[in-house]
């Protein structure tokens, strides 16, 4: 299990990686492609702000990129190695992987992106 403090935790859940509280998008759900990337200002508990200067999130394309070929990768395996599909499906899957896990790479990749630059700190998390 991934504990709040951790930066795997605001990784995988979104909250703000500063405090673990308050999730960064306006929306949860990903899905809502509208919404899929709005977030937040800042954190209405801790204050940190999510866009730490103009154009800050165009980094985490760069991650973006190597979160995608990890669920390519994954795709690939699953198709070829495990269910024993020909090369044709095998990237097919891989395709109809990445469209609709496209909005989790995304999220993910800022996610990972503004954790490289905040830490946590346990001052400001509330007991849980």
């Amino acid at each position: 299990m991934i504990n709040k403090g951790s930066k795997l935790y605001s990784i995988f859940t979104g909250t703000c990686p500063k405090c673990h509280e308050e999730s960064m998008y306006l929306n949860s759900n990903p899905y809502v492609l509208s919404e899929a990337l709005k977030m937040h200002e800042k954190c209405s508990n801790c204050g940190t702000k999510y866009l730490i200067e103009p154009s800050f999130f165009y980094g985490s394309m760069y991650v973006s990129y190597g979160v995608g070929i990890a669920f390519a990768v994954a795709a690939f395996v699953i198709s070829y190695l495990f269910l024993g599909s020909s090369l044709v499906t095998a990237f097919i899957a891989i395709i109809a992987a990445i469209v609709i896990f496209g909005p989790i790479i995304m999220r993910l990749s800022r996610n990972i992106w503004i954790n490289m630059f905040i830490d946590f700190d346990k001052s400001l998390s509330k007991k849980s």
